[in-house]
């Protein structure tokens, strides 16, 4: 079975709206793309490169490959999986791209991608795509979050955990705290949550 991976960088507030630039996403008025450029460092370029060399398909919203779309292609040479692994695009309005491999999903989201988790192939990974990780986490298909966790506030912009978070534990198995002060983490499912009894 492929796992899904949630790969994000994210503010302690808890945001990941914009993390690449200023102008990646600017929804609801977002003024803070680019906002993890000033923590940049060796340690932590190791680790996502280490996360972005790894064999992977991906599972992304119809904003994020909108953006990427145009994107990956022209830069092939800082990132090769992106345009050679599959990309599963969650969309109701696109439905081809030039970019491929890509296959287009509409209609019960969490259903198909159940369907995809369960067939052979790498684990999917998921970066940016805040609707959609909406989606995977209420109906409880993530199985591992990979976060870069920043030490700055944003005060507004989308959030990782939004409504709809069910309940579950989960284990640490990597953790680094960067130069910078970026906790880089890997958190795995580990079932439900126990209670004092």
């Amino acid at each position: 079975m492929r796992k899904i991976i949630v790969l994000e960088h994210i503010s302690l507030d808890g945001v990941i709206q914009g993390p690449g630039g200023p102008e990646e996403d600017t929804s609801g008025g977002f003024a803070y793309g680019g906002w993890i450029a000033p923590y940049a460092d060796e340690i932590g370029g190791t680790a996502l490169r280490k996360q972005m060399n790894m064999p992977f398909d991906l599972l992304v919203g119809r904003k994020t490959f909108e953006i990427w779309e145009p994107y990956w292609p022209q830069h092939a040479d800082a990132w090769p999986g992106a345009n050679t692994a599959t990309k599963y695009v969650a969309s109701n309005t696109i439905t081809s791209s030039e970019w491929q491999p890509s296959v287009f999903l509409s209609g019960d989201i969490a259903e198909k991608v159940a369907k995809i988790k369960q067939q052979q192939g790498p684990d999917l990974h998921v970066w940016g795509s805040g609707n959609l990780i909406q989606t995977l986490i209420k109906h409880d298909l993530v199985d591992t979050f990979w976060l870069m966790i920043y030490p700055i506030t944003l005060g507004g912009g989308k959030r990782l955990f939004a409504d709809g978070t069910i309940p579950a534990a989960f284990k640490v198995t990597e953790s680094t705290v960067t130069p910078n002060g970026v906790i880089v983490v890997n958190y795995e499912r580990a079932g439900a949550i126990t209670t004092e009894s």
